[in-house]
């Protein structure tokens, strides 16, 4: 198992890297040339800069029960097609009975954007929010082991 974080605005880099520590698992990060990571304790993949050029690198890493921290949920479908598991900055995990409705979301909010609407950004991110992802991907970690084992 390896834990891969799409880096391009991702908050919870630190939370991730603590949580595999622990658990000895090996990190890859990935993000473009916009965006800098001088970590020693994970791989850092650095790609040209393009419209979804992390996210396709990471998807192309990733194995089967491997994981990925990311809020893209285009990238997060990719993964569950590889059967691989992904989580977002918040503690959600995608899967089956929750990508659809993400995915059309995410088409309509699009659609209304191009029509001239706006759209309410995200709240804030609190304490809570870091708590909840440590604690939904210590889950994650936990369950996929236990699966492996």
């Amino acid at each position: 198992m390896r834990i891969f974080i799409d880096a391009d605005g991702c908050p919870v880099v630190r939370l991730t890297l603590g949580t595999a520590k622990k658990h000895h698992i090996p990190v890859t990060i990935v993000c473009d040339t916009a965006h800098e990571f001088p970590r020693y304790d994970a791989e850092v993949i650095t790609v040209d800069k393009g419209a979804d050029s992390a996210d396709f690198a990471l998807v192309n890493l990733m194995n089967k029960g491997d994981i990925a921290v990311t809020q893209d949920y285009g990238l997060a479908a990719m993964c569950l097609a590889k059967k691989a598991y992904a989580i977002n900055q918040n503690g959600l995990v995608y899967n089956s009975d929750n990508i659809d409705s993400l995915l059309m979301s995410r088409h309509i909010a699009k659609k209304l954007k191009r029509s001239g609407k706006h759209l309410k950004g995200p709240a804030k991110r609190t304490s809570d929010n870091d708590k909840e992802f440590a604690a939904a991907l210590e889950k994650l970690i936990t369950e996929t082991l236990g699966k492996d084992g």
